[in-house]
């Protein structure tokens, strides 16, 4: 492999494993606010915007850390056929069908960038009691998706050097 893709790999790998590392985090963000929930619900006058903000957080958890969840393969797979193969024969697979996976971050950003677009543009809110504007979840959205696109490029040049027999360490 040429040593460009190798320097391209080397920096999606690392970059996708430290922002899915703090992404890591964002579990205990999302239990803080579910607690203060049940508190302000027990105690106090409940709080309009916790179970929002709970599904905010927890969004921001699963798409920042899905790139370093396809980087560490992590994913449920159907294993019936899949397990018996050697090493190499996998990666000619993953190699081929990984463009499925292409396809659909394609159009899943596409979307995601307009509809970004459109939340920036008219200031668009939430339809709850609470209403916080959406612009920031969308943002966050389209940034995770990115990464899953990069690492999903990385993954395709990994599996494409371990077809060729010349895996990238």
């Amino acid at each position: 492999m040429p040593e460009a893709i190798k320097t391209y790999v080397r920096y999606v790998d690392g970059f996708n494993r430290v922002v899915g590392r703090i992404a890591m985090w964002l579990i205990f963000v999302m239990m803080g606010i579910l607690l203060w929930s049940s508190v302000s619900k027990t105690f106090f006058n409940p709080s309009l915007w916790t179970l929002e903000m709970a599904q905010f957080v927890m969004t921001a958890y699963y798409l920042v850390g899905g790139a370093y969840s396809l980087q560490l393969d992590s994913h449920v797979r159907m294993d019936l056929i899949y397990g018996r193969w050697s090493p190499r024969q996998r990666a000619i697979v993953d190699a081929i069908t990984v463009f499925m996976l292409f396809t659909y971050l394609i159009f899943l950003l596409i979307g995601g960038v307009s509809s970004t677009s459109y939340a920036l543009q008219y200031g668009e809110t939430s339809y709850s009691s609470w209403s916080p504007y959406m612009a920031p979840i969308k943002i966050t959205m389209v940034i995770g998706i990115f990464l899953m696109f990069l690492q999903t490029t990385s993954i395709f040049f990994k599996d494409l050097a371990k077809a060729l027999g010349r895996p990238i360490t």
